[in-house]
């Protein structure tokens, strides 16, 4: 999965001849699983229409604070807009537009949501040789990174004037793969090996039946794409589960049984930083598995069970340099259960849920979740969608293995 995928792009556009290449930007971004957002400098549009960009973006263009022609016209609001951004990147970068950004001129739609972004800003410089080697332009590059803005070097080759030297724009492939690559050198868990396990096991009775639970894996794969996201290289032990993931750092392993997850979370545990159990692993199992399926008679059943392998609690035992995060699903008594588990488990942290918490749970959405570490001390989160649950959880580990 690209590192683009889902995230918010906003592309400022001014009047440079290289604004012509953002059409094939924009698209590039587009089959990256980005969004995107058009601010044009009223100028650019002599050298790309606000049409073609809006077709390709699948989202309106804007270039001024609003329609002068339009008295229903809503305004254009750049907070909002720079709000919006989880990057800013303006491509072309002319001169006129650098010297307004570095002085902090803002007399344009594009200039004000600069001002306003709280997200990292690329810029990538587009002008003439002589332009890009005058003594201000060198100046103004320099201020502009040092505020925080990451250029994306000019190349050199053939100009609009005819000059041979540095000054085009990078080629759009070129600014996807840097604005990539940049991310992912700055995401928290780089370099991190994480395994995780999700979903149910089933433990066969028969050939045709099996003990099992109402685990869907929702919130599992939720926390693994976090982990990826935030640069894990994720090794995912599924029980049976129906929900799919793809990623590029995402290394899915699929078993049944608990003692199939047992076997392949020993085996990558070694190698790991990180392991955090999710899996509603089933706590017993029959002692005698039918090779047969197990006829309908008119007298009960009676199957004979024995426990499964404590696998948290065998990691716990194995534990040397991981950070060990295990799940509690309780019904009564759950903080003090909680705690015990960690004790007992050598737990890092451990993720509490209680069943009387309405929206908590099995197979739902959403989640509600109490965070709990070794030191007994208590994070309570409110209701929320399991993908923004996953997003805390993992968060709350960056925090304390950076600590």
């Amino acid at each position: 999965m690209s590192i683009f995928q889902g995230k918010k792009v906003l592309l400022g556009i001014t009047a440079g001849i290289a604004a012509y290449k953002t059409a094939s930007l924009v698209r590039l971004f587009i089959k990256s699983g980005a969004e995107v957002k058009v601010i044009m400098t009223p100028a650019s549009k002599d050298f790309i229409t606000p049409l073609t960009l809006s077709t390709l973006s699948k989202n309106p263009v804007h270039s001024t604070f609003y329609d002068k022609e339009d008295e229903n016209e809503m305004w254009n609001n750049h907070v909002d807009l720079g709000l919006w951004a989880d990057i800013m990147l303006i491509a072309p970068a002319t001169a006129n537009t650098l010297s307004k950004m570095t002085s902090g001129t803002c007399d344009n739609l594009l200039l004000a949501t600069y001002l306003s972004a709280k997200c990292p800003v690329y810029f990538a410089p587009a002008m003439d040789l002589d332009m890009y080697k005058h003594p201000s332009t060198k100046t103004n590059l320099e201020s502009l990174q040092t505020f925080g803005n990451i250029m994306i070097p000019a190349t050199s080759g053939e100009l609009a004037s005819g000059l041979v030297g540095k000054g085009r724009m990078a080629e759009p492939e070129d600014i996807i793969d840097f604005i990539s690559k940049d991310i992912a050198s700055k995401l928290p868990l780089r370099g991190k090996k994480l395994l995780l396990t999700a979903g149910p096991t089933y433990e066969a009775i028969d050939p045709v039946r099996f003990i099992g639970n109402h685990s869907s894996g929702k919130m599992g794969f939720a926390i693994a794409k976090a982990a990826a996201n935030n640069g894990a290289e994720v090794y995912l032990v599924s029980g049976p589960s129906s929900q799919t993931i793809q990623h590029s750092l995402i290394h899915r392993i699929d078993v049944t049984s608990a003692q199939e997850m047992y076997e392949a979370c020993h085996n990558y545990y070694k190698d790991v930083d990180i392991a955090i159990l999710s899996a509603a692993v089933a706590d017993y199992k029959p002692k005698n598995i039918e090779i047969q399926k197990i006829k309908k008679k008119e007298a009960s059943l009676v199957i004979e069970l024995a426990p499964t392998k404590d696998i948290l609690k065998s990691l716990g035992v194995a534990k040397k340099k991981q950070f060990l995060v295990g799940f509690a699903l309780e019904t009564n008594n759950e903080i003090e259960n909680a705690r015990k588990k960690i004790e007992s488990k050598n737990l890092d942290v451990i993720i509490l849920n209680s069943l009387k918490d309405k929206g908590a749970g099995f197979a739902g959405d959403t989640n509600k979740i109490t965070i709990i570490d070794k030191d007994f001390n208590e994070k309570i989160f409110p209701l929320k969608s399991k993908v923004e649950v996953a997003k805390d959880i993992i968060n709350e580990i960056i925090s304390r293995i950076n600590a």
